[in-house]
């Protein structure tokens, strides 16, 4: 047997002026499992938590299950990029760095960080991607990261489209940014509310989640405006109809936020972005391709996001730097919600509701109302007759309360079975020699070819052998591959069944090695000379140890201190700023102190919640609110 093949040059993600950006759906993953539906449903990369070091403490990950993940979505020329995002302690820069070396090793194509002190390690040349916790809020800060080294940046959330054009212009690396799932509603990275209420670090992978709690506004004086509502609890993100408008602001990498969530979550966000970025791509007449290979089939389901948790959506601020009142919050609850499904009509005891419905309920759904005191109450159902549903628990909704379904059992049970399946097609050519019988597979969409040959006595077939041919040849298995167009010179020759799977494996075999010879590995991108910061560091700077001191120390004028808030408390500060966002609380409650509505609530505004209280402060030039913890 013999093989050959080429290759050609594939397209990585970046702005190129003269060749077509590839766009990359970069997905969130739990574990190897989610990280295989991810690409399966249409993921061009994943991201997933290293064994330490990750961000999500409950979402790490062996670096045997790495490895498998890295080899499976190697065979689409899909990446995986590994997070070990968090701040780093002194005492663990010989493990982080030990740590690096083992993600090299085993393929990962790039690591996303936030400490500084990676930098400044001995590290192979695997490139690294600036977190969102390194807080790039101006094209000068993105910039700047390129300049020191990284090769893919993260956008804030809070950005708008017009913003994101400017770090595009200011940059050359590829640019990140979030379209999908939970809101930080701090600038990521400068948020010190858990640490400093809690000691738990958003920046080590423990965020006890403030933002969530339940808040009164109230003045100076403890006056109440507002009771009991989850003041700072934003709506989830969903940009699904705004992509084409961010990839033509400058982003290339596509991000869906989630590392927590479970597979059926991951499958049905990723469907439905893959499908809108195929069709923007369909669109783009040749701006736009994909930066992997392979086309999603979907099996007995069709992407709808309102069936997957959220507190409702927004864009946030891509379109619009002023949104409307009550656009943002999910102040009632910082739960999922769910879908409208019908109006309470009457109860019939305490297990049994008369509804009228707007959609077909399933038994074992979960249905939720907001009661008299205006929490969210859930419940499940026993079964559905008609309008009458027979609930598991005591529950009295008034009559006219609306329902809401955040579980659906019917769409659970079908995302437990295999929704999509993920193939590259190929076309085969299988023709003979004098001596042998050769198959070629070619890649159309890449143009790639492979081959393999047996040696073969040409022999008369007596019955007709091209269907049958076609059968055995188009006989994939569970392999990656699929058969296009068959273009069969045989004629009336004879070939055993036999033969033909031994020149199919070899072939897809070979077809293999040359795919895999297309996904060149990236490098780590070299520190400029050029590199300056034209600022004294802060806390806020999360300095954390003494190989991120190091990295700052030559650009700075003043010493270099480990000031990050969770080795050193701002103990000389009486109210320090634990968050600042530009979502405002005023803007979102209609009293906007830029309009004449502002007058409705008192300039001096806090939040309190059981023992802990806020000063808001409003900074309207810029159009951001500070969080100060008062203690």
């Amino acid at each position: 047997m013999t093989t050959q093949y080429n290759n050609k040059e594939n397209h990585t993600p970046g702005r190129a002026a003269t060749a077509p950006v590839a766009l990359e759906l970069l997905a969130p993953a739990r574990d190897a499992e989610i990280a295989m539906a991810a690409i399966d449903h249409g993921a061009d990369a994943v991201y997933m938590g290293a064994p330490s070091h990750g961000a999500r403490k409950s979402a790490a990950n062996s670096l045997s299950d790495i490895a498998r993940t890295v080899a499976y979505a190697h065979r689409f020329g899909a990446r995986v990029y590994v997070t070990v995002n968090t701040i780093v302690y002194d005492s663990e820069l010989a493990d982080v760095q030990s740590l690096v070396w083992d993600l090299y090793r085993i393929g990962v194509d790039a690591l996303i960080v936030q400490d500084m002190a990676l930098l400044m390690m001995n590290l192979p040349p695997i490139p690294l991607h600036a977190s969102t916790q390194c807080d790039i809020r101006t094209p000068e800060k993105a910039r700047f990261l390129e300049e020191a080294g990284f090769s893919q940046l993260v956008l804030p959330r809070e950005l708008s489209a017009k913003e994101i054009r400017a770090f595009s212009e200011a940059t050359t690396v590829p640019l990140e940014g979030f379209v999908h799932g939970a809101l930080c509603v701090s600038f990521s990275g400068d948020c010190q509310a858990s640490q400093l209420m809690t000691g738990r670090s958003a920046n080590r992978g423990e965020c006890s989640q403030i933002c969530r709690y339940a808040f009164d506004l109230e003045d100076g004086s403890g006056r109440k405006y507002v009771t009991g509502k989850h003041l700072l609890s934003l709506k989830d993100m969903n940009r699904l109809a705004q992509l084409g408008q961010m990839a033509d602001a400058g982003i290339s990498s596509f991000k869906i936020e989630g590392r927590l969530k479970d597979a059926a979550y991951v499958k049905n966000v990723v469907a439905a972005y893959n499908r809108a970025l195929n069709e923007i791509v369909a669109a783009s007449e040749g701006r736009y391709v994909r930066s992997s290979r392979g086309e999603v089939e979907l099996l007995n389901f069709i992407p709808d996001l309102a069936k997957s948790f959220n507190r409702g959506y927004t864009s946030y601020f891509l379109t619009d730097r002023n949104p409307a009142p009550r656009s943002m919050s999910s102040m009632d609850s910082p739960k999922s919600i769910g879908q409208p499904v019908g109006r309470v009509k009457a109860l019939k005891g305490p297990r049994q509701i008369v509804a009228s419905l707007t959609a077909e309920l399933a038994n074992g759904d979960g249905l939720g109302f907001f009661g008299d005191d205006g929490r969210f109450q859930g419940f499940r159902l026993n079964r559905v007759e008609g309008d009458r549903l027979f609930t598991a628990s005591d529950v009295a909704p008034r009559p006219g309360t609306k329902l809401y379904r955040n579980f659906d059992k019917m769409q659970a049970d079908r995302m437990e079975r295999p929704t999509a399946a993920r193939r590259i097609t190929v076309d085969m050519l299988l023709r003979a020699t004098p001596s042998a019988l050769v198959l070629e597979v070619t890649e159309p969409a890449g143009g790639l070819t492979a081959s393999a040959s047996i040696p073969y006595e040409p022999q008369e077939a007596k019955s007709p052998q091209t269907e049958a041919r076609r059968r055995t040849l188009a006989k994939m298995g569970d392999t990656e591959f699929r058969l296009g167009e068959l273009t069969d010179r045989l004629g009336s020759l004879f070939v055993a069944a036999s033969q033909l799977a031994t020149l199919r494996r070899d072939a897809l075999e070979a077809m293999r090695t040359a795919l895999e010879a297309t996904n060149l590995r990236d490098r780590r991108r070299h520190r400029s000379p050029r590199l300056s910061l034209n600022r004294p560091l802060t806390r806020h700077d999360n300095v954390a140890n003494h190989l991120a001191a190091e990295f700052y120390a030559p650009l700075v004028e003043a010493p270099v201190k480990k000031e990050a808030v969770e080795v050193c408390a701002p103990t000389a500060e009486a109210e320090p700023r634990v968050m600042q966002t530009r979502y405002c609380i005023r803007r979102e409650l209609g009293a906007c102190l830029k309009t004449p509505d502002g007058k409705t609530l008192p300039a001096d505004l806090y939040l309190t919640s059981g023992p802990h209280r806020f000063r808001l402060r409003f900074n309207c030039a810029d159009c951001c609110m500070n969080v100060h913890l008062v203690k």
